[in-house]
């Protein structure tokens, strides 16, 4: 069974309503450590509605269910989500990035599989996906277009690293350090190789539901994440996590 983790951030009062943000579990970005959501993405989204004042509650859910819910409304935003022209019927993006991420693909240790970085040329392959993840234009497209197949996507990450390493598909499709930092905390980092060159580099953001007409903390959102950027909290928060 599925558990729901959130986290709320104390801000001193403002009597503002608390926002409710979903993400999925996808260390280092966003994870859950004893009952408590942790991770690099949520520290930056913590500290940018900190600066506003804004209370937020940051729920792990999985991803499809996390897009249904900025899609119908029951929640207020969803993060790191890649921009795609189907989400933005429904999402206002910020217009910061929240996290460039790196799209890469990665096969058991033992595997012949070669990449020249032409999606086409292993459209032999099986892939894992996560169900309702974007994977950025290049690899979207070349699934849209039927040129590789993804014929059983799954909940989470860690799913899918389980089935890579059972054999069910060939080559997984990640998050690059999201994939690394899971084979890491199983222990089979040495069971799997990352292929070269990358996918593609993708840009993430913090997305807002339409339905709950949330432009003005949107906005208030990106100069809090402008600033970060600007006064050097963001590139510190970022070497912290690359030194742990």
């Amino acid at each position: 069974m599925w558990m729901l983790i959130g986290c709320i951030m104390y801000v001193p009062f403002t009597g503002a309503q608390t926002l409710e943000l979903v993400t999925l579990q996808y260390p280092p970005y966003q994870y859950e450590e004893n009952g408590v959501v942790k991770g690099l993405v949520v520290d930056i989204v913590n500290e940018a509605f900190r600066r506003i004042r804004q209370p937020v509650n940051i729920t792990l859910l999985p991803w499809a269910r996390a897009i249904k819910m900025i899609e119908d409304g029951s929640a207020d935003g969803i993060f790191t989500a890649y921009k795609t022209p189907e989400r933005e019927v429904f999402a206002d993006y910020s217009k910061e990035i929240l996290m460039p991420q790196t799209v890469s693909l990665f096969v058991l240790k033992d595997s012949s599989i070669h990449f020249d970085g032409d999606l086409s040329r292993l459209a032999g392959y099986n892939f894992g996906v996560v169900r309702k993840v974007s994977y950025g234009k290049v690899f979207d497209e070349a699934v849209k277009h039927g040129q590789i197949k993804v014929p059983d996507p799954a909940n989470t990450g860690e799913q899918n690293i389980d089935k890579l390493l059972a054999k069910r598909f060939d080559i997984l499709v990640s998050n690059k350090y999201g994939a690394l930092d899971i084979l890491a905390s199983k222990g089979v980092l040495d069971r799997v190789k990352e292929l070269s060159p990358e996918v593609e580099q993708v840009p993430s953001y913090l997305a807002f539901s339409k339905r709950r007409n949330l432009i003005s903390i949107r906005d208030r959102f990106d100069e809090a994440l402008s600033e970060m950027k600007q006064d050097g909290t963001y590139e510190g928060m970022i070497i912290r996590y690359v030194r742990k």
